[in-house]
């Protein structure tokens, strides 16, 4: 019997990068475009997702100010507030309601409230917890429950917190591959380039587990945006799209592991140009093609959390 393949997005607007120096116009503007693109290719290939959305977007106005939150006026800066609109970059209830309509069975899952990042020393337990509670309060208003966690920039702090909050799971780091663990400079960068280049191995599948806190971690095993610019660019023009070609030989990988799962994430911000469509349309063939030809599932973090937990309960 095959594994299973679990995808889940970052859902974040603008929330991503407003505590950026700049924010990256390209990606911003394609961000709202990308969520309907991407439900689409979900839908033909009957693929379920888990959309970690960032807790704010649920909102359909704010005052802009939070003032009330502990980590400060000065963090939502840049907060517009106002009411939610067709091209708002803070707002997003009508996208989430698309999810929510969809024929597949999606997961919303949930990444704070404001993007907070929980790893970062400055932030501390008290953030941490208004972040996870405005955040499940505002998903709960618009009748959502939410299950999966997504750490912002996957730095992960403050893990105590989320069973309290009502979190089953998250996604943990992606472990190290072979290239990442020499620690020898440069060689990490030239090995990433012969691995995505040649498929010298494929991404790591992973076994889900129930940490100390009682909560499922999920692994990442490969960010579909993890091989851009002039790199990517060069090796398309030999062998194809490299990304494509590591979810390849991750579902081959998959095939024999039974309890295994390959794990992919993206930004729907990462989709700024035709280029990028055809990643996704590509990948998302594939897994549906697996599962057809292989057995291999396709699952929510909350249904592998459900069943991971359930076996540990035996």
């Amino acid at each position: 019997m095959a594994g299973t393949v679990v995808i889940s997005l970052d859902a974040e607007l603008s929330w991503g990068f407003h505590d950026q120096p700049t924010m990256p116009a390209d990606r911003v503007a394609n961000a709202r475009a990308a969520w309907p693109f991407l439900l689409s290719i979900f839908e033909e290939h009957d693929l379920p997702a888990t959309w970690a959305v960032v807790g704010h977007l649920f909102l359909s106005e704010c005052d802009g100010t939070h003032a009330d939150h502990p980590a400060g006026e000065a963090w939502f800066a840049r907060d517009p507030g106002g009411q939610a609109t067709p091209d708002s970059e803070w707002f997003a209830p009508k996208l989430i309601d698309e999810i929510r309509a969809s024929d597949v069975d999606h997961e919303i899952g949930l990444h704070t409230f404001s993007h907070v990042e929980f790893g970062n020393l400055e932030t501390t337990r008290e953030i941490a917890a208004a972040e996870l509670r405005e955040s499940v309060a505002a998903a709960e208003a618009a009748g959502v429950t939410p299950e999966a966690f997504v750490f912002p920039r996957n730095k992960i702090g403050h893990r105590e917190l989320l069973a309290a909050h009502g979190f089953s799971c998250y996604r943990g780091r992606q472990p190290a591959r072979w290239y990442e663990k020499i620690g020898v400079p440069g060689v990490d960068a030239v090995g990433k380039l012969a691995t995505f280049a040649f498929g010298l191995s494929a991404p790591p599948i992973i076994e889900p587990i129930v940490d100390a806190d009682g909560v499922v971690n999920i692994p990442a095993s490969l960010f579909l945006f993890s091989f851009e610019g002039l790199p990517r660019r060069a090796v398309e023009t030999v062998t194809g799209d490299p990304v494509v070609r590591q979810v390849e030989a991750g579902l081959a990988a998959l095939e024999d592991e039974q309890d295994g799962v390959l794990h992919l994430w993206l930004h729907p911000n990462n989709i700024t140009s035709e280029r990028d469509r055809t990643r996704m349309s590509e990948v998302a063939a594939l897994i549906a093609d697996a599962r057809d030809r292989h057995g291999v599932a396709v699952e929510t973090m909350g249904t592998v959390a459900d069943r991971v937990q359930s076996a540990s309960d035996e």
